[in-house]
């Protein structure tokens, strides 16, 4: 593959510092650190040029050294895993595509990634892509507000994202389908580097939602469909319901 060639880089945010979860990313679970178990799925991708595991904190670089992974050190300031991947971007320009995994999913789907990054590769004025899985209307998780939920168009892009209930259903016609949010996203260089240049905008500030920025500064996003439901571990209860179902 020549250096002009497009490439994918894969990138796993890593940080320290966790209201609900000090150290998660080191939380040992079946045996492994969490950001080991992310690592070793992502090792499974098939379009990915390269992959790094991103973080200011050296308790964790050591960590992933230590079970052969690769590191980028990274400032201490970033608000969020997409500027912290930005940052990642600037030290591999010869990647002309970003993909940012979240380092909370130690069941990540590695095909839904490797979907992404085909997408991405395929369609090369394609700025971001996501992922989102189906709900039915009566889907619990409908009335949390720590899921999000995306709209999508007939082309297959979001409408919009929200911790609300999108669409409302004042009517439930045959056949609506809700779809939740899965966290992952990829990028185009330039638009990566658009992204974060851009100051956080009325909607994300007032959803909570970095992606309403892409939509609010007119980018497109794509949403591919999965049927990928892998948990994340945002509490210590959870990475011990998973520490049992991994060990059963």
């Amino acid at each position: 593959m020549s250096t002009d060639s497009p490439k994918v880089l894969g990138v796993i945010p890593a940080r320290w510092g966790s209201t609900r979860f000090p150290g998660k990313p080191l939380h040992p679970i079946a045996d492994k650190p969490l950001i080991q178990h992310v690592w070793d799925r992502c090792l499974g991708c098939k379009n990915l040029a390269h992959l790094t595991v991103a973080t200011d904190d050296e308790r964790i670089a050591d960590a992933v050294r230590e079970f052969g992974g690769h590191v980028t050190m990274t400032r201490d300031d970033h608000p969020s895993g997409t500027d912290r991947a930005a940052e990642v971007a600037e030290a591999f320009p010869e990647m002309s595509h970003i993909i940012n995994i979240q380092g909370d999913e130690p069941l990540i789907d590695t095909g839904l990634i490797d979907r992404l990054a085909g997408d991405l590769l395929a369609q090369p004025g394609l700025p971001m892509i996501t992922a989102a899985n189906p709900l039915l209307p009566d889907h619990p998780d409908l009335a949390d507000p720590n899921v999000v939920k995306v709209t999508i168009d007939a082309n297959g892009n979001a409408l919009y994202f929200s911790r609300s209930v999108i669409p409302h259903p004042r009517n439930v016609p045959e056949g609506l389908m809700y779809f939740r949010h899965k966290g992952i996203y990829g990028f185009r260089r330039d638009f990566l580097f658009d992204f974060v240049n851009w100051e956080p905008s009325l909607l994300e500030r007032t959803e909570g939602l970095e992606q309403l920025r892409a939509l609010e500064n007119g980018g497109r996003i794509r949403v591919v469909l999965t049927d990928d439901e892998s948990p994340g571990v945002d509490t210590p209860e959870q990475a011990a319901i998973l520490d049992q179902q991994l060990r059963t």
